[in-house]
């Protein structure tokens, strides 16, 4: 069997809805790495949002910040910053629209505005997180890899044609991530791959939410979770149960792959 690459989502994929593990998705994992294929984590977190996952689950590598970010055996291989000129630009429209922004570094973030704590923090807190500290001169101080804008879908579309280099992906009812432009989970996992020699055939990712839908579209084999969001789902070759039902574990058993 040629080696796989395997790259999962983190949140309604690795963990399940108590945002823990299930024993069959650490038994699949250690069975994936035992048979000398390529495992990586793919999340749409930063590494201080995912350093307990990464520690629990053993992962040496990860993909992060939606893609800006590659670690190989825990060293980083690939960076995608925001454009500066654009994300200031975005910030102030923003600002003067009544969203508030936060600035995601790869070990810290910080909010530029409190307009409406509630809505931000309840973004925050659905995937364990706190409310990011108040810091409007992070950008002059820290490399920013992404950024978080918490409107609802009142603005849904609203920047999207606005900002050439920015990209908006939904991953809360009250919150998008602003990603480079050409950058994505799929780009950097392709990339990473090619720098691996395996091929794209070989790529096999496993998400749920909206932005995973072009990671699920781009690899050889793209699995959705049960519970993933119909963007999601339609991109995918495979439908698998949900996080909470051992879907990690029942896909690869019906790829031959365990």
């Amino acid at each position: 069997m040629n080696r796989k690459f395997f790259a999962f989502d983190i949140d309604g994929t690795l963990l399940d809805s108590n945002k823990q593990p299930l024993d069959s998705t650490v038994e699949a994992l250690q069975t994936l790495r035992d048979a000398g294929h390529f495992v990586t984590v793919a999340t749409g977190r930063s590494r201080f949002h995912a350093q307990d996952v990464i520690r629990s689950l053993a992962f040496d590598n990860y993909i992060l910040c939606n893609g800006a970010a590659a670690f190989l055996a825990h060293q980083q291989v690939y960076k995608n910053l925001l454009d500066e000129e654009q994300l200031h630009a975005f910030v102030a429209e923003a600002h003067d629209l009544g969203i508030d922004t936060a600035f995601v570094g790869m070990d810290t973030a910080k909010r530029a505005s409190s307009l409406n704590i509630e809505k931000m923090e309840a973004a925050m807190h659905s995937f364990g997180a706190q409310l990011p500290e108040l810091d409007m001169d992070f950008p002059e101080e820290k490399e920013v890899y992404q950024a978080l804008a918490f409107y609802d879908q009142a603005y849904e579309h609203y920047f999207d044609d606005k900002y050439s280099k920015l990209r908006f992906v939904r991953w809360h009812e009250n919150s998008v991530d602003v990603v480079p432009k050409e950058g994505s989970k799929a780009a950097t996992i392709l990339y990473v791959a090619e720098q691996l020699g395996i091929r794209q055939a070989d790529v096999i990712c496993f998400g749920d939410g909206q932005n995973d839908r072009e990671m699920l579209a781009a690899a050889g084999v793209g699995v959705a979770m049960g519970n993933a969001v119909p963007a999601s789902l339609e991109a995918a070759d495979l439908v698998t149960a949900s996080n909470d039902e051992d879907g990690i574990w029942l896909a690869l058993k019906e790829l031959k792959l365990i």
